[in-house]
């Protein structure tokens, strides 16, 4: 048993190492550099568009807009189902835990952060997700695309979209859902002493039934509960905020404080509050990432640059909206200082808020993290198929990682929150830089497609692209005829 410890305390410590100087110096530097040049780039396209955006949303696949004349795809989504979907894959745990692991470890000072990478992210979001409209193809039932093939069909390097594929295959399918099986353990655990070894067997059992196959009944059951958890809990969060509105002035002093080192008077702070808030804010926004794209190519829309900006919208959603909002729950109950962390601070911060001596809270969260962090499972699983697909399509292939899928699901339930956190923190750096540097290679179109929809905006048409109107690539963009 000491053996044993040592072992997974010295595999923890070279995780440590490698996160330290992969995501707290490259990837963080990186993600800001690109989002920055990206806001110049497009004149701040995420603020000055902001009205557009919410318009686009709002009148997303209502009749009357020219994307049935413009794609006659029988089974295609709506831009608003595709928003939903994207939404959908980024609310739970990162809101949940990952703002509680966020200001447990970096302080205050990291909301301010996450902030900053929402709003500068943004940018970043939106060339990544028309990049993906761009260079979409047609599967048997809908548009398909994402990184790994605007990657191909941009840059002609199959050997750049593979490396994509894998990266995103391991941050998904692996990493990220040992995340996921970690929290909904350390949750039952602290709420219901329910035993971690038993819940990490009982989730890895149901991913394994559903991901061979079985159960369809259980996905369209949660695609109803897990809208109506999440509506719930910003029900529930704001409630708290309000019950608590004295004290958000105090909150946001802190939060600045912190964010420059003031309360603390030390440089080091900065640094802590900095890398967490944007390493936490990536995982719950996935700005940059590359993951949302997948989403985003699916939709039918009269132009790529609509979708763009719906997705930079679903940022804001994530990061200033519901991050903000367990953020604020947590300041105000001051339990970040109890010594808690992940999804057990966020739980005694309900609590603590709530009062009466009851664990309502805990429960709550609970239920809910079940649901939003199960279904990420599963979720993250077919991002890691459709990826190993585009690759090779071979079954046995795919029938060997869903075996993975369900050993990693049960090494995340009994493994520490450190190890879990930084296996994901890696690999999610590595597709991130992956990413990065081909939306920072490729911009150029988004931006060229940007200009093209704002000049037909100002003559008062609904804007529609047509593959001519960027010659050099037409042929890579056959959805657009």
């Amino acid at each position: 048993m000491q053996n044993e410890k040592e072992y997974i305390m010295g595999i923890e410590r070279i995780v440590a190492c490698i996160n330290g100087i992969l995501t707290d110096y490259v990837m963080v530097f990186t993600l800001l550099a690109a989002a920055i040049i990206f806001t110049f780039a497009t004149r701040g396209v995420q603020f000055r568009l902001f009205p557009e955006m919410c318009r686009l949303l709002l009148n997303s696949g209502k009749k009357g807009e020219p994307l049935k004349q413009h794609h006659s795809h029988h089974s295609s989504v709506t831009s608003f189902q595709a928003f939903a979907i994207s939404i959908a894959s980024r609310v739970g745990t990162g809101n949940l835990a990952g703002v509680a692991t966020a200001i447990a470890i970096g302080g205050p000072g990291a909301v301010f952060w996450m902030w900053v990478i929402a709003l500068l992210g943004a940018a970043s979001a939106f060339v990544e997700s028309t990049l993906a409209q761009l260079f979409k193809v047609k599967g048997n039932n809908s548009f398909m695309g994402g990184p790994a093939y605007y990657i191909m069909k941009g840059t002609g390097k199959r050997w750049w979209a593979v490396l994509f594929a894998i990266l995103i295959t391991l941050t998904f399918g692996f990493a990220f859902n040992t995340v996921q099986s970690n929290t909904i353990a350390s949750a039952y655990e602290s709420c219901f002493s329910f035993p971690r070894e038993w819940m990490a067997i009982i989730l890895t059992v149901l991913t394994l039934i559903i991901i061979f196959g079985g159960i369809k009944s259980i996905s369209r059951f949660s695609e109803i509960v897990v809208p109506v958890m999440a509506i719930a809990y910003v029900l529930l969060a704001t409630v708290i905020v309000i019950m608590n509105i004295g004290k958000i002035p105090h909150v946001f002093t802190l939060i600045v404080e912190n964010a420059f080192g003031i309360a603390q008077g030390a440089g080091g702070a900065i640094g802590a509050a900095l890398t967490m808030g944007i390493k936490r804010g990536l995982f719950s926004n996935e700005a940059g990432e590359g993951s949302t794209p997948n989403a985003a190519a699916t939709a039918a829309v009269s132009h790529p640059v609509k979708q763009g900006l719906i997705q930079a919208l679903g940022v804001y959603t994530d990061t200033i909206l519901i991050c903000s909002a367990t953020a604020f729950i947590i300041l105000c109950s001051g339990m970040f200082l109890e010594g808690h962390d992940g999804i057990v601070l966020t739980q005694k911060a309900i609590d603590s808020e709530l009062g009466n001596g009851h664990n309502f809270g805990s429960i709550f969260v609970s239920i809910a993290i079940l649901f939003f962090a199960f279904t990420s499972i599963v979720a993250n699983y077919y991002y890691g198929e459709t990826n190993i697909r585009f690759i090779k399509n071979n079954e046995l292939i795919i029938n060997i990682y869903r075996l993975l899928v369900g050993c990693m699901v049960y090494l995340g339930g009994v493994c520490s929150l450190d190890l879990v956190w930084g296996f994901a923190d890696i690999t999610m750096a590595m597709m991130t830089l992956c990413n990065l540097a081909a939306i920072l290679f490729l911009g150029r179109y988004a931006i060229i497609l940007l200009k093209d929809y704002q000049q037909q905006k100002s003559k008062g048409v609904d804007p529609v692209y047509h593959s001519a109107t960027i010659p050099e690539i037409a042929k890579e963009t056959e959805c657009w005829e």
